[in-house]
């Protein structure tokens, strides 16, 4: 609202509007803290990093570059940075959404699937076994979070 202001004991001039003070515009707020849930006793923020999935997903594209460069195995290549932006992906969900584990769900079950069955047929441990060790664990703990939260259908 405007407000006329005048000073003590003067009237406007005949004709004059008298000094007009616009109102200040609002101050900007500062920003809202994270939203916490509470679990338990604790309080964990809702827009966790996944930073374990990231670190998945780096070590499975830095695999197939790996096998690239010692063997020249292109579909090694092929094979690590597409399950490797894969599970990126799927981190980047998850850290987006807690409930959203599908697309790591899938990549982590997936090269559990394929990695155990070469570990399986060669018995050597780099790299089939590593990859389907870790996949197996990222399958675990995904397998926890899904249990953990109830997804809404």
């Amino acid at each position: 609202m405007w407000q006329w202001q005048y000073s003590l004991g003067e009237q406007p001039e005949k004709g004059s509007f008298g000094r007009c003070a616009a109102p200040s515009p609002p101050l900007p707020q500062p920003a809202p803290p994270r939203a916490a849930v509470e679990r338990g006793r604790r309080a964990v923020f809702s827009m966790a990093v996944d930073w374990l999935g990231f670190g998945y997903a780096a070590l499975v594209a830095s695999g197939g570059l790996i096998g690239y460069v010692k063997a020249g195995s292109v579909p090694s290549l092929a094979a690590g940075l597409v399950f490797g932006s894969l599970a990126g992906m799927g981190a980047y969900q998850l850290s987006q959404n807690p409930n959203n584990v599908w697309i790591s769900l899938i990549t982590s079950g997936t090269l559990t699937a394929i990695m155990g069955t070469r570990f399986y047929n060669s018995g050597k441990f780099m790299p089939a076994g590593l990859i389907a060790g870790v996949s197996l664990l990222m399958v675990g703990r995904l397998a926890l979070k899904m249990v953990e939260k109830p997804h809404d259908k």
